[in-house]
């Protein structure tokens, strides 16, 4: 059987296996979902077991998975809660986040590797959080609008970073190029805001329970559109997918309540079913656990790494909360704001294709963000003080969608 054989068969296995453990452990410690992905990954990819391979299809299909996952983050927000303080004061808490994430970069690794590390220091994890806070009930709370800002923000802000700094072309003229893509995306989210829809939503609605899926095509035409386009740009692909989250979201802010709950929830089952997995398994895979257990100094990078993305990115996001905020809200943002995993798995990628950084420091980047994905949001919730929070980082499937 052949890697690829084997790879259609495990893969699916695995993603199935990762919510059922998550639902019988829970009776005991909430894990998300996402962590068993990824170490199920580890435990069948070359690391152990060697029983899944890297392979060309399986990683376009990862990069497709990451792509829909920020486009779901995109299509998560609303911007009219989070408009004036909350996002001005979260872009601040970036801005320092990057600065101070840089300057512990160049401590650790001088050089451009500086640049690496800030960028996944100052990372928030925002398709990670909106499901927590919608399960608990807090999107429409000013607490749940400070950390959907901070998240926001913690996104978006290093697909910049990266499309800026690490790319191949010099900062003007990558400054030049993004200012282009600024203005085509704002051109898009223009016409999302002011073309009449009614037409389309009826399209749409004709379709929901027959082949044609139009809704669905849609999601992927224009993910694709602003995918190419910000790779024939030379930016990097994920700002594209989180830019076509916002169109989609505000191409049918004003359609029939039923009709678009019924949407979410087919997009939601293509992504979290099917294409998320696929890369937080993949993610598994390629995990180099020899460059991380076969070294006690990158070993010891990993708890390093975790308590400065609390001071890093913790500590900045603070700056959002609402005025009056509880010592324990300060603290569950420091938790919210310091959970970061899919853009530092994407930054140490791209920081290991172009020799920026080793092996080794890109798996301890990656450990220290499994291990905020794992305890930051379940302490974080806890001290806010939501007891029935599902603390799955991006989705669970065994719970129906809302």
């Amino acid at each position: 059987m052949s890697v690829v054989d084997s790879g259609f068969f495990l893969i699916p296995l695995l993603a199935v296996l990762a919510p059922i453990l998550g639902r019988m452990l829970g009776r005991w410690v909430r894990i998300p979902i996402v962590v068993f992905e990824l170490v199920l990954g580890i435990v069948f990819g070359p690391s152990i077991l060697g029983l899944i391979e890297p392979s060309e299809l399986f990683s376009q299909l990862s990069n497709l998975g990451l792509a829909m996952l920020f486009f779901m983050a995109g299509s998560e927000i609303n911007f009219g809660a989070i408009a004036g303080r909350p996002i001005r004061r979260a872009s601040l808490g970036w801005l320092i986040s990057l600065a101070a994430g840089v300057a512990a970069g160049f401590l650790l690794q001088p050089g451009e590797a500086a640049v690496v590390i800030g960028v996944a220091l100052c990372s928030t994890a925002l398709g990670t959080l909106m499901p927590i806070l919608r399960d608990a009930k807090e999107l429409g709370t000013p607490f749940g609008q400070a950390v959907t800002a901070v998240g926001a923000v913690g996104e978006f802000g290093p697909l910049v970073a990266i499309s800026l700094f690490l790319g191949a072309r010099n900062l003007e003229l990558s400054t030049l190029v993004l200012a282009a893509f600024i203005l085509v995306a704002g051109g898009s989210i223009w016409l999302a805001m002011r073309a009449p829809h009614g037409r389309l939503h009826r399209f749409v609605n004709a379709t929901l329970h027959t082949s044609g899926q139009v809704a669905v095509r849609i999601v992927f035409l224009i993910l694709g559109a602003l995918v190419v386009l910000s790779i024939w740009m030379d930016l990097d692909m994920l700002l594209g997918a989180f830019t076509a989250g916002i169109v989609w979201q505000l191409i049918m802010r004003n359609a029939n309540h039923e009709d678009r709950e019924a949407v979410e929830s087919k997009v939601e089952a293509v992504a979290f079913g099917f294409l998320v997995p696929v890369f937080f398994i993949y993610t598994g895979v390629t995990f180099d656990l020899d460059a991380l257990v076969s070294d006690w100094r990158v070993m010891v990078m990993v708890p390093i790494l975790l308590v400065l993305l609390l001071i890093v990115r913790g500590l900045p996001s603070t700056l959002a909360l609402p005025v009056g905020s509880s010592r324990k809200d300060r603290m569950a943002m420091l938790l919210l704001g310091s959970t970061g995993l899919p853009i530092i798995v994407a930054v140490t990628a791209i920081g290991v294709d172009e020799g920026l950084i080793s092996s080794g420091m890109a798996s301890a980047l990656v450990g220290a963000g499994m291990l905020s994905v794992l305890l930051f949001p379940l302490i974080g919730m806890s001290l806010h003080g939501d007891r029935e929070v599902v603390t799955s980082p991006a989705y669970d499937p065994l719970v129906p969608p809302r």
